[in-house]
């Protein structure tokens, strides 16, 4: 009998802030435990919690500590009770160290506003105590520096369907990579990954799209492979990361529906059309649509376009696509 357990079918490897499994890590002693990853990706992911401030020797509980400075510099990091308690190097020790023995892995979740795991618009303040600007936690910065195809996002902007369904995305199209790209030796594992990959890339950037094909049809094979995984790589990752649109999504199901025209009778035909319509228009989800093709993809879709990863990219028992 086939297993259908979702863990079983994904366990991929995924870093999370330690104090959203639960872990009692934070500087109060508390956590905040997150259901949506416990009870839902958990049963996908592999989960390798990690809390930067305590691997950084801070202890628990701790003084709170806050990125300082000011604006169009490197901000400190610092404790809010004792300003000469500053963790800035060695929590750039922890990051670098954190990266360079998990590369094994295919994203990290993390905890909104931390100076150490904020991903974003965490707020940064002058010396004299008083809001600067905004910036990223120091974990984040050194995951992006050394890191940068890495996808990141925060456990609290996962709310927003659009962006869980495309961090989700970003996750399952590198753990494709590292199964199939990474070590491999020649260009076709790449040519290949490109290849059903066409389709998900053109709902997100069209012009990486374009730009991604010609850069492997032309000059990438005039250059050393390793040059061309890297760059091909980093183009790729910054890609999916804009989050696709209903325009941009009827885009490419209007190309994938360009494979069928031939072997589909009018009446389907219209069917199709009219569900992408209201799909674009906002009468229903993704979901409707796609199911539709993939029906039809299946029965009577070549070999290629049954592959594009575009029609699957991520389990279906997430019901990621139901929500856009």
């Amino acid at each position: 009998m086939a297993d259908t357990n979702l863990s079983s079918k994904c366990a991929i490897p995924v870093g999370i802030s330690a104090c959203l499994m639960g872990e009692q890590v934070r500087y109060n002693g508390g956590h905040k435990r997150s259901r949506y990853c416990l009870d839902v990706l958990q049963e996908c992911f592999a989960f390798e919690p990690f809390c930067p401030e305590l691997e950084a020797g801070l202890g628990v509980p701790r003084e709170p500590i806050r990125l300082v400075g000011a604006p169009g510099e490197p901000p400190r990091v610092k404790g809010t009770v004792d300003p000469e308690l500053d963790v800035t190097e060695r929590l750039r020790e922890v990051g670098e160290a954190f990266v360079a023995r998990h590369r094994h892995l295919r994203g990290f979740i993390l905890m909104k506003g931390s100076p150490s795991c904020g991903l974003e618009r965490v707020k940064v303040y002058h010396e004299n105590g008083m809001p600067s600007h905004a910036d990223s936690g120091l974990f984040v910065q050194v995951l992006r520096e050394h890191f940068p195809e890495l996808p990141l996002e925060e456990e609290a902007r996962m709310n927003d369907a659009v962006l869980r369904e495309n961090f989700i995305t970003r996750v399952f199209a590198f753990d494709d990579w590292k199964r199939h790209v990474e070590d491999a030796k020649g260009y076709h594992a790449l040519i290949q990954f490109h290849s059903r990959q066409k389709y998900l890339l053109m709902a997100h950037h069209v012009e990486a799209y374009r730009e991604l094909g010609r850069y492997l049809g032309s000059e990438a094979h005039a250059l050393p492979l390793e040059e061309v995984k890297h760059s091909y790589l980093q183009r790729f990752m910054v890609a999916l990361a804009r989050p696709a649109t209903r325009k941009t999504h009827t885009n490419a199901m209007m190309h994938v529906m360009g494979y069928l025209k031939q072997e589909l009778d009018s009446e389907v035909k219209q069917d199709l059309l009219q569900a992408i319509e209201e799909y674009r228009l906002g009468h229903v989800h993704l979901a409707v649509p796609l199911r539709l093709l993939s029906h039809y993809m299946k029965r009577h879709g070549s070999e290629y376009i049954r592959q594009q990863t575009y029609l699957d990219p991520h389990p279906y028992e997430l019901g990621l696509r139901n929500a856009i």
